[in-house]
């Protein structure tokens, strides 16, 4: 008897999405939608939809049309928005938290108060307010340096650290004077940021290697943060800066975050900051991680329809396979991005100078013509190897595909930059 064909319905349009979807292509019929049309994600799947990621019913409707069996749902709006708690409602399984369950990323105040409650390893010193006067006075007063982070989503963009980006007047001020009214503010980590992702289902978290982002806009770690200019991965779990230790330590966080949430489905994502006494949290995601899914899932072996049947029939998830092969991720960004990005300009991306590395789209605006951008993040591309550094010739030799009037970032995966971290966490382990 043949295997029945999957029909999957991929919600969102943005480089982690285009690398969902070059993962789910081969092995199901694969449908998708979202805000804005991402050619790469419409060229691999059988229909296309253009929707609001929030407008959970009108998703809903779409993916009856289609007769999906399963949805993974890739942006934190839609989850927060309960797309998949419409999806469930509606008997299609969706692979990807409630949106309360969401909360652990929508409400960072709920996430650290999560923690403490719950006893989870790894959480900061931390204060809730919901008043911004309080909490800009309470930074003022801290005996210390502190993150200060609105409450809700903010696109990677929201958080302001005192002694690195900002002084404590500024963080202050930009409390004061920012549209936000709940905040939480908590000490400030330093080491090295990884992210850990894990499939989560049914009770079972099988994880992923280890990433490191690089959030700051410009070359040498400097400039506004953004939701990630690139990232790279090693070809083990680990990345060089690491122990093993060091990784099991965060998968237990992951591990007792799960648990104490009873029930999540999808991924979570947990980054965190390594120092001398381990890795702390500095936030969880609900979902993949942009760009970290884009070094995760060209270097899965491991069918991921198969991680998803699995979730959805209350199987045990399966152990998974990765390629031995390290991973570099550059974004190319309009001009001006973070602060003051070169939306609609007409862009000419050359897929085919990408060579052997992977190009997926992000927020391009797909017309008639051509393709121009937003005000987010154009494209990435990135470069597999035996090692971090051949990875990332092969990702910086494919950026002739940017072509003008991008801004990239050069430094992320290079030699120079990856032994910085190394003899960064060196000196703070007193090594």
């Amino acid at each position: 008897m043949a295997e029945t064909t999957e029909t999957v319905l991929l919600v969102g349009g943005g480089g982690r999405e285009h690398a969902i979807a070059r993962s789910l292509a081969p092995d199901c019929d694969l449908y998708a939608c979202a805000s804005n049309r991402n050619p790469g994600i419409a060229a691999l799947a059988a229909g296309f939809e253009t929707v609001g990621e929030r407008d959970a019913d009108a998703i809903v409707d779409y993916a009856e049309s289609v007769g999906a069996d399963l949805a993974v749902i890739g942006p934190e709006s839609a989850l927060e928005a309960g797309v998949a708690d419409a999806l469930g409602a509606a008997g299609v399984y969706a692979f990807g938290p409630d949106a309360d369950a969401a909360r652990i990323e929508t409400d960072k105040a709920f996430q650290r108060r999560f923690m403490r409650d719950n006893d989870v390893p790894g959480c900061p010193d931390f204060e809730t307010f919901d008043d911004p006067e309080a909490a800009a006075s309470f930074v003022a007063d801290y005996d210390g340096d502190v993150a200060v982070k609105p409450v809700g989503l903010t696109g990677g963009k929201g958080v302001r650290v005192t002694g690195d980006q900002v002084t404590k007047a500024e963080a202050a001020d930009y409390v004061r004077e920012s549209d936000y009214d709940d905040w939480v503010v908590e000490e400030r980590l330093v080491g090295e940021e990884f992210t850990v992702q894990a499939f989560v289902a049914n009770g079972d978290v099988v994880t992923t290697p280890a990433i490191q982002d690089h959030k700051r806009a410009y070359e040498g770690d400097e400039g506004p943060n953004t939701g990630g200019m690139g990232s790279y991965s090693d070809t083990g779990r680990t990345l060089p800066f690491m122990t093993d230790d060091d990784y099991e330590a965060a998968v237990d966080v992951i591990e007792a975050t799960v648990d104490a949430l009873d029930g999540y489905t999808g991924v979570l994502y947990g980054q965190f900051m390594l120092g001398a006494d381990g890795p702390k949290v500095v936030e969880f995601n609900a979902r993949f991680g942009d760009p970290e899914a884009m070094n995760t899932l060209p270097v899965l072996e491991t069918p991921f329809v198969d991680v998803l049947t699995a979730a959805r029939d209350g199987d045990p998830l399966p152990d998974l396979s990765f390629a031995d092969e390290a991973t570099v991720c550059k974004y190319a960004v309009p001009a001006g991005y973070p602060t003051d990005p070169d939306a609609g300009a007409r862009i000419e991306v050359d897929e085919s100078s990408a060579g052997d590395a992977l190009l997926f789209y992000a927020s391009v605006d797909e017309r008639d013509d051509g393709l121009y951008t937003t005000t987010s993040r154009s494209f990435a591309v990135v470069g597999r190897g035996d090692s971090i550094a051949a990875a990332e010739r092969q990702a910086e030799s494919a950026l002739d595909a940017a072509g003008d009037g991008f801004h990239v970032r050069h430094d992320i995966g290079t030699a120079d930059l990856v032994q910085r971290r190394i003899d960064h966490m060196a000196e703070l382990r007193g090594e």
